[in-house]
Formats: structure tokens, sequence, C-alpha cells
């Protein structure tokens, strides 16, 4: 197994981490951005009142990209499970 298989591996790891961990992260600074402008707005300074909204759209966003993201995960695994009679 040369160098570049190894990095063409671990490229494709990272990219896998950041295409599931993305949408999450995302909405999360989205909704944590809104909430924050609402309370500078509103003079509110709830600590807790940034916690709910973002819990709540990382569940929804999880569940609807989720078995997408899962999938993609698993074909990624099966195609490393496929080379592993290449390395040596």
């Amino acid at each position: 197994m040369s160098t570049g298989d190894i990095t063409n591996l671990l490229q494709g790891g990272i990219f896998q981490v950041l295409t599931m961990a993305a949408p999450l992260l995302l909405s999360a600074l989205a909704v944590g951005l809104v909430v924050a402008i609402l309370q500078a707005a509103t003079s509110i300074q709830e600590q807790t009142l940034t916690f709910v909204p973002k819990i709540a759209v990382i569940l929804i966003v999880l569940a609807l990209f989720g078995g997408v993201g899962f999938a993609s995960l698993g074909n990624y695994t099966i195609e490393l499970f496929g080379r592993i009679s290449q390395m040596r």
C-alpha cells in the first residue's frame, strides 16, 4: 500500500466525518445566532434559553438527515473492508 493510498483513505474518512457533522453543526450555529440576536434585542440574558432550541433543532436535523449520513458511513465502511485484501 502506497502513501497515496493511505492519503486517499484518510481523505475519505475526513470527508465522511465532515459530511455527517456539517448539517448538525451548521443548524446549531444558525439557531444560536438567531437566539443571540433575539437576546441582544430584548435584553433577555437567560443562559438556558440558548440550549433548548439548539437541542431541538439538532434532534430534528438528526432525524431528517441521520439516515442518509449513516447509509453513507455504511457504504464507506463496506468500501474499506473491501480494500483490506489489497493492503500489504
